[in-house]
């Protein structure tokens, strides 16, 4: 009989356990292995996930923070314009009052000073010059003023031959159609053939005055200039 089929009991449970040991052995390298490899491999994952989640949560912060400023921007310049425009009408509610406290008080005063007459001649004056080719004028007015306007019409056709030394000119007074008698007064000055006109009255003066002197009255009130814009 051979030496190996003559191991003992002893013997064959000692092999038995040496192998059983050099199996666990190996079972445990294999599975600190794979643990190790599942450790490193969940490490990975987690960082791309970290990295994922935080560049998201940057990008959504990013995208908020800027919603914010553009909402605090429109908030702001919605704002501004509100009060800019509530500025820029009371100050033109301040201006359409000047003028009109201007037009009351001209309609009170026109007519009743002495210089009157010097001021229709001026207006008729002025007509005159616009229609320097003309031989015959016409003249319009309250039919209140009629005495003065034939007076200061005297007296401008007198300084207007003079000065351009001209031939004979007709100014005749319009019998048929008359400035308003609720006109503060003033003329209207027209051609021969009614066509052209020139309107002289205190009302269209003073609109005319609106517009030409509502630059220095801005910088007069508001410390402005027709070259600087409105700032909020």
């Amino acid at each position: 009989m051979s030496q190996a089929h003559a191991m003992s009991d002893d013997q064959v449970q000692t092999e038995l356990r040496k192998m059983t040991a050099f199996i666990r052995q190996e079972a445990l390298e294999k599975a600190r292995e794979i643990h190790l490899k599942a450790d490193e491999e969940f490490s990975i994952e987690k960082s791309k996930l970290v990295r994922s989640e935080t560049s998201r949560i940057d990008s959504e912060y990013e995208k908020k923070f800027t919603q914010a400023g553009m909402s605090q921007q429109i908030t702001k310049s919605t704002l501004a314009n509100k009060t800019r425009l509530r500025i820029l009408s009371s100050r033109q509610e301040l201006l359409d009052s000047l003028f009109e406290d201007a037009n009351k008080k001209l309609a009170e005063t026109a007519g009743k000073d002495k210089k009157y007459e010097t001021v229709l001649k001026n207006l008729i004056l002025e007509g005159l010059y616009a229609l320097v080719n003309e031989k015959k004028v016409i003249l319009r007015c309250r039919k209140k003023d009629d005495a003065l306007v034939k007076k200061a019409a005297e007296a401008a056709k007198e300084e207007y031959k003079k000065k351009l030394k001209a031939e004979e000119l007709e100014i005749v007074i319009d019998e048929k159609e008359k400035v308003p008698e609720g006109s503060a007064g003033g003329v209207i000055i027209l051609n021969s053939t009614g066509k052209i006109d020139i309107n002289n009255t205190f009302e269209e003066r003073l609109k005319l005055l609106e517009t030409d002197a509502l630059p220095s009255v801005r910088t007069t009130l508001f410390g402005e200039n027709k070259n600087r814009k409105f700032k909020d």
